[in-house]
């Protein structure tokens, strides 16, 4: 198997998008030979916990009402590409990250990852929910299997907060500087929401060095 290391953050619309375009690739390989870990990257890493106004903190990131609208313009498209759900209107709050982040984590050591990855795009980007929410979170965590009473108990310490904020200022140290960023066998740093036909082109040059094929890059 290949590691396939994977920095995002829940509320990225990009890295939505990446996952979507990633899974199509898996879906049409069968077998494919990655080992996915997602690890943490935070987009507003001093986002106070209670997060913030949406409205008030995409005018103020981008300057305003239109820098907003010009910015999400072309995630708009690249989502009704990839034929995801995104409902901007519904999101209320852009809220702090990093509980997300910790339930990822958990989710890692119960081999749930993946699922609960998907449903914390899911929640926030389609459904406008408020990840942020410790309530929300542990709902999310019992649909994918997880025990909410065990994880709502979790989310009211500080149980793995530090880890989260180092692992986040290692992927900036080792050069990490947006999302989502794909790690190829801890060697090869893939940026961006590449499309499908790229991941396919990794998997087969991936099979093929296999099977013995030769000693291609496979990115």
């Amino acid at each position: 198997m290949t590691q396939l290391d994977i920095f995002s953050d829940p509320i990225c619309p990009w890295c939505y998008i990446g996952k979507a375009h990633l899974d199509r690739a898996l879906a049409d390989h069968p077998g494919h030979p990655f080992r996915i870990r997602w690890l943490p990257f935070m987009l507003n890493p001093d986002m106070p916990r209670e997060g913030m106004d949406r409205r008030a903190y995409l005018e103020a990131k981008f300057g305003g009402k239109e820098g907003a609208l010009r910015a999400y313009a072309p995630i708009a498209e690249a989502a009704e590409a990839a034929g995801l759900p995104i409902d901007f209107e519904a999101i209320k709050r852009t809220p702090s990250s990093i509980d997300a982040h910790r339930l990822i984590h958990w989710a890692e050591l119960e081999g749930v990852q993946t699922a609960i990855v998907s449903a914390l795009f899911r929640a926030y980007f389609a459904e406008g929910r408020d990840i942020g929410s410790h309530d929300v979170l542990a709902d999310i965590a019992d649909g994918c299997g997880m025990d909410a009473s065990v994880v709502l108990r979790l989310l009211a310490t500080d149980e793995d907060r530090r880890e989260i904020v180092e692992r986040d200022a290692a992927a900036r140290g080792m050069g990490v500087n947006a999302v989502p960023t794909f790690i190829v066998a801890q060697t090869h740093a893939v940026p961006g929401a590449q499309p499908p036909e790229l991941w396919s082109k990794v998997i087969q040059e991936l099979r093929g060095m296999e099977n013995g094929a030769g000693d291609a890059n496979p990115v």
